[in-house]
């Protein structure tokens, strides 16, 4: 019943705003035509003195007469107020047939419209998809009975810990579900919470460590690292914390070291694993960034590569002195030879998976995009697209715009 009642109360309202700019100018529109009939009432009467006075003749009078006549009739007609004397009615009568005689009706069926109309659309409304007939549900009656409502989930938790702000359980249930909803700074509170009074432990330390990353945009503070740091020395296999710490060396410009740390992740997980995608764009993009003459030799990636700081390609102490004080021409042929010479030594031993690497990089950074998809093409058949080494080939390939699905063997 107190539902009907708030809903009449709502429509008489509403009523009332839509009907008051009509009732304005409906008033606005009955004094004007009161000050137009007074007008020609004087104009009546001003016409019989100059009458009587014999400054317009009888004919004229009563043709004048009749037309102030029939504009008086209209608008009394249309004020409903007023008295016209019989004679000037009945001069005027015929003449004025046809005239408009009520110019306020579209008010009133304006009028009729929102007070009658409009509630019963309304109700009609209501009763087709509405839910007249449930029950009233309190706050406090769907906080005890959340169901799947993430927000009155996090309203019970919250109203618990308001209570007993020492559950260290409870700051655990709700540091994650904030991180979900986007409740960074709470999420934040409640894992250092939890750490606080739970300990640290590795999911708690990688939720604190992920929760600053996301408020910074994406940067790997300070903080955060060594919130990785601490959950990588309690859980030495944990790809979450090493992905962001490498992320970390990435970001801080230290590409040869974060590509070491990516391929380490990689070289660790297995080959169908979820992030394996994300580490092998990482993967490409410093690879990418890496110049020939400079690049560092990779740590292994798998049993078929050992790590070997002397593998096949790899520019000794003396080619890298020998660059210094060569020409730009001069360097530019030198570093095709070793390519070339690469990729020979790779054709005879095809077991080098950091010289693959090397070579469809190298022929790429040269603008020989055959050679590289040609090269990219023996190194999948040396190591295959379903392994972790030949989908961080495929990786690098895509960064460096090459055709990978045309070249797969």
């Amino acid at each position: 019943m107190l539902f009907w009642i708030f809903s009449a109360l709502l429509t008489v309202a509403a009523a009332v705003l839509l009907l008051s700019p009509l009732l304005r100018a409906s008033a606005r529109a009955t004094r004007y035509d009161e000050g137009e009939a007074a007008v020609y009432r004087d104009q009546l009467r001003e016409l019989e003195r100059d009458k009587v006075q014999g400054l317009i003749s009888p004919e004229e009078a009563e043709y004048a007469r009749a037309e102030i006549g029939r504009r008086l009739l209209a608008v009394s007609g249309r004020t409903g107020a007023g008295t016209v004397d019989a004679e000037v009615t009945a001069a005027t009568a015929p003449d004025a047939e046809g005239e408009p005689r009520r110019k306020g009706g579209g008010y009133r069926l304006s009028q009729a419209f929102i007070l009658l109309c409009l509630p019963l659309v309304g109700l009609a409304g209501y009763l087709e998809i509405g839910s007249p007939g449930t029950p009233d549900a309190p706050l406090a009656a769907r906080i005890e009975n959340p169901g799947d409502d993430v927000d009155l989930l996090i309203a019970k938790v919250e109203r618990h810990l308001a209570d007993k702000p020492d559950d260290g359980n409870g700051w655990n249930v709700l540091a994650p579900v904030y991180f979900r909803v986007g409740r960074l700074d709470d999420a934040e509170l409640a894992f250092r919470n939890a750490i606080r009074l739970l300990g640290a432990d590795p999911e708690r330390l990688n939720g604190l460590g992920e929760t600053l990353v996301t408020r910074n945009d994406g940067i790997v503070t300070e903080d955060a690292a060594q919130a990785f740091e601490a959950a990588r020395k309690m859980q030495p296999n944990n790809p979450r914390a090493d992905y962001y710490l490498a992320l970390a060396l990435e970001q801080g410009g230290r590409k040869a070291e974060a590509l070491a740390a990516f391929q380490e992740i990689a070289a660790a997980s297995p080959a169908n694993a979820p992030w394996m995608e994300l580490i092998n764009r990482h993967i490409a993009t410093n690879s990418a960034s890496m110049p020939l003459a400079n690049a560092p030799a990779a740590p292994a990636t798998g049993p078929a590569a050992p790590a070997n700081p002397a593998a096949p390609g790899n520019p000794t102490a003396a080619d890298i002195a020998a660059a210094q004080d060569m020409s730009e021409g001069d360097r530019s042929q030198m570093i095709r030879g070793m390519v070339e010479s690469l990729d020979q030594k790779l054709k005879a031993d095809p077991n080098n998976f950091e010289g693959w690497m090397r070579l469809v990089r190298s022929y790429a950074m040269l603008k020989d995009k055959a050679r590289a998809e040609a090269a990219l093409k023996d190194g999948l058949k040396a190591f295959p697209a379903d392994g972790a080494e030949g989908q961080q080939l495929m990786a690098m390939a895509r960064e460096l715009g090459l055709d990978v699905e045309e070249v797969k063997p």
